[in-house]
């Protein structure tokens, strides 16, 4: 998956952390004398951002979340989906959005278990893309 990547690291912090911030990020860390095997401290993160829906309003969009697999199961995701939540709340949004690979079967159980709903089933969208290449093909016509 990582063959994917065409950001580069430049531009994922000028995006992040520029003068008008694309997106927001929470992390989880432990402390260093418990750093994992490869010598992280970071164990989890959460990657977000606000967009409009103009039938609902504004929209929290967690677009990347992850706990590392030797700290799962201690409450890390919850505590991180609980922060989300409470920032959705506290600017409004009338929902939190998301997408999950099919054969993501422990992250789809544990959306639902705190009350997510699959749209894809219950109302029938898909996601589409329209990669760089294509962009620039339509936008020079």
């Amino acid at each position: 998956m990582e063959e994917q990547v065409i950001l580069t690291e430049k531009e994922l912090l000028e995006d992040g952390f520029g003068d008008h911030p694309f997106y927001h990020c929470l992390v989880a860390e432990v402390p260093s004398d418990q750093r994992t095997s490869e010598g992280y401290t970071v164990i989890a993160f959460a990657m977000y951002y606000f967009t409009y829906d103009p039938w609902i309003g504004k929209l929290l969009y967690l677009e990347d979340f992850y706990v590392m697999e030797q700290f799962r199961g201690f409450g890390i995701g919850s505590q991180i989906l609980k922060v989300l939540s409470e920032t959705a709340v506290r600017t409004r949004c009338s929902s939190m959005h998301f997408i999950v690979a099919e054969n993501n079967k422990k992250s789809i159980e544990f959306y639902k278990r705190r009350g997510a709903a699959d749209l894809s089933y219950e109302e029938g969208w898909r996601l589409f893309a329209i990669d760089k290449e294509r962009l620039m093909k339509m936008s020079a016509k």
